[in-house]
């Protein structure tokens, strides 16, 4: 009840929400029960109270597109896996289409090629004039886009995007066999010179630096660096977020006698997804984790920096608990020989004949039925066609070059956050429009460096033998401090050929070296990764040798959201030394001596063709848009990984391209 006295805005917000609190109540008691009476199967309530504003239809239509399944919950994907390897139906001379697909990410190029193999006459149109693939892009000497030598060797290649493909994604596996794209293990976990997993990567926080296998069995003087509470004292991060998950896991399934999850039957599992996204829709991952798991700040912190949470803690629950179940020891994890890149190249080989490059829409009409009659479109004549698409090219070097297509119907795999920059008439509906303006798209940054050797596999034995071959007593001086930190040692070592390293980035090593100067053990380990509180946040070493090469490209600094914004507001010249420096924190400065003064970065919200790295959901915004965001508009058709609930996956895109396909086919 709301005091008597003058109204504010919070003393009305208070009275409405009471007010509609006690609407609410009336309306359960009086709506509810009667409807649950007269249909207890269809109707019944989820196990979970519900706490966030969806109905249950909407919240089973979430669970159903994260799992794949079809109103009637049967899985999907084994179909799109038959499309994918056989094609669509073929198109008879009188039901051919002319269909624009319109982005060459790896839902429209997948799009494109399904449709063409079916006999349906496609036009795939892409704003990068240099190449296709989306945020599938591989720093690399030639490849289809023919760009300049990536690094000091022209045969080191490394990711600007995606890197690591899950052996649990049929689609993308699948599509990889029956390319005859080559691909080799992932090592998420470093593994020792025999590729046993020996975990022995550093964390390094808050002024600790420990193993992280050392850590799992004791991660005491860690924990108590963050001030968490006596009782997670002797508890590793990951068994405290497991712990707060769980409750979470056992709504869609079981824990079997080995501690391995099994999968409750469809229907069921379908429904334990919708009780998980009725209760925790609205939520955050940081709401969740203070107020339904019950964890202090502190604890929050030791959680959120040792298990990649803390930059997206205030976005959806949702989206970060699907991501913890799938990044984890246990997933087994492919990488693609030669880069990532060669997925796209592969599809490229398949639909070049239909493809146009460096053609950015401006500005997509269309007709349809529903809409006749609109002001918009009273001029346009059903019978011709029902999409234009104006594009215009960026003329570089050139003269620009403005271009129109039309279409029977088109495939709209552009980002949200990038079709918010094109003119769509007559205006798409009301829930479209709101997609399209608020769906969340993150930060995320890379920086890559390359050294002349493999430091991270190195013994100490191996240090002292390559350190002393650059000057004798070198080895001894970086161990006792007495090395000088001026970079007057960066990229000193035979291996590592002159040219690269710039005036200006020396001056930025001087200026910015940090004091401490301690040099811990070799790390002795391939693959796997870093952990740091530091600005470099994740550091992830190659999983093997590039042929012919003795040194390596690491990915120095792996950060999202808020973490990448801090880097981003540098020029990438800035960012290497930067980079530089926290890799020194965390393994020692002696690896000055290997690096050659090449490196590459990817800013994904500044790129002018992602607008982003990936749609990650704020809290609500599963509930509220995923239908809208995937519900065709007419004649357009939606595709990308961000109408799936898989974003930022290239799973998530394969999945849309082939359904798009399959409702422009079919339809």
């Amino acid at each position: 009840m709301v005091e008597p006295g003058p109204l504010s805005r919070r003393r009305f917000a208070a009275a409405t929400a009471t007010t509609a609190a006690s609407v609410a109540s009336v309306a359960a008691l009086t709506v509810a029960a009667p409807a649950a009476a007269a249909r207890p199967q269809q109707l019944r309530q989820p196990a979970c109270p519900p706490k966030s504003t969806a109905d249950w239809a909407t919240c089973l239509a979430v669970a159903r597109a994260l799992l794949v399944v079809d109103k009637d919950d049967r899985p999907l994907v084994p179909g799109y896996e038959k499309v994918l390897a056989g094609g669509l139906p073929r198109a008879g001379t009188k039901t051919a289409k002319k269909v624009l697909v319109v982005g060459a990410g790896p839902a429209g190029l997948v799009a494109a090629w399904l449709l063409k193999r079916a006999g349906h006459h496609v036009t795939l149109v892409e704003a990068n004039g240099n190449r296709v693939g989306g945020r599938v892009k591989t720093f690399r000497t030639g490849g289809h886009e023919q760009a300049a030598q990536a690094f000091a060797d022209a045969r080191q290649y490394a990711e600007a995007g995606a890197m690591r493909i899950p052996g649990s994604h049929p689609l993308v596996m699948g599509l990889i066999a029956q390319l005859g794209v080559k691909k080799r293990p992932f090592y998420l976990v470093d593994v020792d010179a025999d590729g046993k997993p020996v975990n022995n990567a550093w964390l390094h926080v808050n002024g600790v630096r420990v193993r992280r296998s050392a850590y799992a069995k004791s991660p005491r003087k860690v924990n108590r660096s963050f001030g968490v509470p006596r009782k997670y004292w002797d508890t590793p991060s990951g068994a405290i977020l497991r712990a707060a998950l769980d409750p979470v896991r056992d709504e869609f399934s079981t824990l079997g006698s080995d501690g391995r999850r099994v999968d409750k039957p469809l229907p069921e599992r379908v429904r334990g997804w919708a009780r998980v996204v009725q209760r925790f829709g609205d939520w955050s991952m940081y709401r969740f984790l203070t107020e339904e798991a019950g964890l202090d700040e502190r604890t929050v912190d030791l959680v959120g920096t040792l298990e990649n949470l803390t930059s997206r803690l205030p976005l959806s629950f949702i989206h970060s608990f699907i991501s913890a179940s799938l990044i984890s020891a246990d997933t087994e994890f492919w990488e693609l020989v030669g880069g990532t890149a060669t997925l796209p190249d592969a599809l490229l080989k398949e639909v070049a004949d239909v493809l146009r490059l460096d053609r950015r829409a401006t500005h997509i009409e269309y007709w349809s039925p529903d809409r006749q009659g609109d002001d918009d479109t009273s001029h346009v004549r059903a019978d011709g066609p029902h999409v234009w698409i104006d594009t215009v090219s960026e003329g570089r070097g050139g003269k620009v070059v403005r271009e129109e297509f039309t279409a029977d119907l088109a495939i709209v795999t552009v980002p949200f956050s990038g079709l918010r920059q094109v003119q769509v008439s007559p205006l798409m509906s009301y829930k479209k429009r709101r997609a399209v303006a608020e769906l969340h798209y993150d930060s995320a940054t890379k920086v890559l460096l390359e050294f002349g050797r493999r430091w991270w596999e190195f013994s100490e034995a191996d240090w002292k033998r390559e350190l002393n071959a650059v000057r004798p007593g070198l080895y001894e001086d970086y161990r006792s401090g007495k090395a000088p930190a001026d970079g007057s040692l960066l990229g000193v070592h035979p291996s590592v050929p002159a040219g690269h390293i710039t005036p200006g980035q020396r001056v930025h090593y001087a200026a910015n070296r940090w004091a401490t100067r301690d040099q811990p053990e070799a790390a002795h380990i391939v693959g796997g990764g870093s952990v740091s509180d530091n600005s470099n946040r994740f550091m992830i070493n190659p999983s093997h040798p590039v042929d012919g090469s003795q040194g390596g490209v690491v990915l120095a600094s792996y950060s999202w959201a808020d973490d990448a914004s801090r880097w981003d507001s540098l020029d990438d010249d800035a960012r290497y030394p930067h980079a530089l420096r926290g890799l020194q924190q965390v393994y020692g400065q002696r690896v000055e001596v290997f690096y050659t003064g090449a490196g590459r970065t990817q800013s994904w919200l500044r790129d002018p063709y992602a607008y982003g790295e990936a749609s990650v959901l704020l809290p609500g915004q599963h509930t509220e848009l995923l239908t809208a965001i995937r519900t065709p508009e007419g004649p357009l058709h939606f595709a990308g990984d961000h109408t799936s609930v898989k974003p930022s996956w290239i799973e998530g895109a394969l999945e849309s391209g082939v359904r798009a396909a399959l409702e422009v086919h079919l339809g």
